[in-house]
C-alpha cells in the first residue's frame, strides 16, 4: 500500500511539474505577448473594446514584457565572454633569452 501510495503521489508531482514548466513558458513568452497585443489593437479598432480596457492590458503587457526582458538580461549578465586576448612573443634572437641562445 505504502508502495502505491509512493508511485501515486511521484505521479502527481511529475504531471503537476509538468503543468507549472508549460505554464511558466506560455506566460514568458515574448512572441505570444507581442500576438496578445496585437489581438488587443485590433479589438479596440473594432469596437470591441474600450480605450480603457486597452489602456489597461496594454499596461499590464508591456510591464510583462519589461520584466521578462530584465530577467534574461540579469542572467545573461552571469555568463562569461572573452572580449579580447593578448599575446606576447618572444624573440628567440633576443639577448635576455633565458635558455642561451
Amino acid at each position: 500500500m505504502i508502495i502505491l501510495d509512493t508511485l501515486v503521489i511521484g505521479g502527481i508531482k511529475f504531471v503537476l511539474s509538468r503543468i507549472a514548466e508549460a505554464v511558466d513558458a506560455q506566460m514568458n513568452d515574448v512572441d505570444a505577448l507581442r500576438e496578445e497585443l496585437l489581438a488587443a489593437q485590433m479589438r479596440l479598432e473594432l469596437g470591441e473594446m474600450s480605450p480603457g480596457e486597452f489602456a489597461a492590458l496594454e499596461r499590464d503587457l508591456l510591464t510583462r514584457l519589461r520584466e521578462i526582458r530584465e530577467r534574461a538580461a540579469d542572467e545573461d549578465s552571469g555568463t562569461m565572454r572573452i572580449t579580447g586576448i593578448d599575446v606576447s612573443v618572444a624573440d628567440d634572437d633576443s639577448p635576455d633569452d633565458p635558455r642561451g641562445r
